[in-house]
């Protein structure tokens, strides 16, 4: 019976152990949500234009292409608490500095600075894989995922709270972020205990966090046991990352949908995507395992890129065509002219209905899904693959090249979008997903931590 008693505490989720590093994780992000959809009002109000504007976007998730492996390095030497409180610190910092801000300059080296720091991604997945076992891991780091959809829900609202109050002042928002990033500091501080006791540490000497990022992902890759798993994350976020990026255009070009109209679009995608990885797949990672999780993440993702890419072209029962062009005539007033250079093809209003938006609806629910398992699985999976000593320095590295194709996706999918229309994008993405499918149904196979479960 005790024995029983036993494996069964071994299959759940300690929540309590848990919950700081949640709470820590979601607060964190509140300050993040709550800039990124100001960011290009915020630099556009200093006179950049929209290509400038995209090398705004791009320097955060570079410069986390440099801080995620030095972050998850330095944590597994020195310990997770004292390089996480140091990573938000700098956060706290950036924000600062944009809230702030006076020229443009200023405005870069804020998400200069916020992505070197916002590295601590890694240092609270490689705590959480600290206090998880094998059968609750992918469960557990599915909780920093649901943080990401409560952070992606909760932020933007309150931005918009935020700028009602103060007349539209953009500084207001990035004064509230910083605040945001100041409790996480408090909380990590006299909350969150170290889950890295000094004994299960990196030798000091080892692996020193030299700042080679390309030495370090180039090490990954050529494990045999990682090196497939890495370039999968790389890729799911390369063709997720791009929908992410497009869906509202796609959205106005096909539907007409404004910004209330995505906004709804984009809650729904988060409630799915708080109850996939907050609720359902630690569940489905102890019945059915990492690897087929990967495989029907792939194939739900190729299969609601393909269904949204068909999206029937019926504007919403309530768009207006010069409504639309009044608001974005508008929006240019206040200073954004990204739209403007795109050059969004708007729908004519003679033919509304539900159609498109049903339709659209019902293909965010695969897309998100699939999205959902993909990432924590596949981290999950490189946890149990390599010495535990070495959990954070990957994670690390698995977190830039997520990083990476954040930095890429952008740019490659906006000019697919523009130069060969509006489903282009998401019928290549689904074209790759299933191709990553095939590839990694016959690719990653069963590993060594499957016959430790078996056995």
């Amino acid at each position: 019976m005790a024995q029983a008693t036993a494996v069964d505490a071994a299959e759940k989720l300690d929540f309590k152990r848990i919950l700081p590093i949640f709470v820590i994780v979601l607060v964190d992000l509140l300050g993040l949500t709550i800039i990124i959809p100001l960011l290009p009002l915020y630099a556009t109000a200093f006179g950049a234009d929209a290509f400038t504007v995209g090398l705004m976007q791009a320097a955060y998730p570079l410069m986390q292409l440099v801080g995620g492996p030095l972050l998850g390095s330095l944590s597994d030497r020195y310990g997770r608490k004292p390089v996480l409180i140091a990573s938000q610190i700098g956060t706290f910092a950036g924000f600062i500095l944009l809230g702030f801000a006076n020229a443009l300059p200023l405005v870069f080296l804020s998400r200069i600075i916020d992505g070197l720091t916002g590295g601590n991604i890694v240092v609270a997945q490689a705590a959480i894989t600290d206090s998880t076992t094998e059968k609750t891991r992918t469960q557990g780091l599915g909780l920093i995922g649901a943080a990401f959809g409560l952070g992606f829900t909760l932020g933007p609202a309150i931005a918009g709270i935020a700028l009602v109050a103060s007349d539209n002042d953009y500084h207001v928002p990035a004064f509230l972020a910083a605040g945001f990033s100041l409790v996480s500091i408090l909380l990590t501080t006299f909350w969150y205990h170290e889950t890295l006791p000094a004994e299960r540490r990196g030798p000091k000497g080892e692996a020193r966090p030299t700042g080679n990022v390309i030495s370090s992902i180039g090490r990954a890759l050529r494990n045999p046991l990682i090196g497939g798993l890495l370039v999968l994350m790389f890729m799911q976020q390369f063709v997720f990352g791009g929908f992410e990026s497009l869906l509202a255009l796609f959205s106005l070009a096909r539907l007409g949908m404004n910004a209330s109209g995505n906004a709804l679009l984009f809650l729904f995608v988060g409630v799915i995507l708080v109850l996939v990885q907050g609720k359902f797949i630690g569940q489905w990672s102890r019945r059915y395992g990492e690897r087929r999780l990967i495989y029907a993440g792939l194939g739900l993702l190729a299969a609601g890129l393909l269904v949204t890419a068909v999206t029937p072209p019926q504007p919403v029962p309530w768009y207006s065509r010069a409504e639309m062009l009044r608001e974005l005539d508008q929006s240019r007033a206040a200073g954004t002219r990204v739209l403007e250079e795109v050059r969004v093809p708007l729908p004519d209003d003679t033919n509304p209905g539900w159609l498109g938006f049903a339709w659209i609806m019902a293909a965010m629910i695969p897309t998100t899904i699939g999205a959902a398992v993909l990432s924590p699985s596949i981290n999950s999976l490189i946890t149990k693959r390599i010495n535990a000593a070495h959990i954070g320095g990957t994670l690390g590295v698995s977190a830039s090249l997520v990083s990476a194709a954040n930095a890429i996706t952008p740019v490659i999918g906006g000019a697919v979008f523009q130069f060969m229309g509006s489903s282009a994008p998401f019928l290549l993405g689904a074209g790759l997903m299933a191709l990553l499918l095939v590839a990694a149904l016959r690719h990653i196979r069963p590993g060594p931590e499957e016959s430790l479960a078996n056995g």
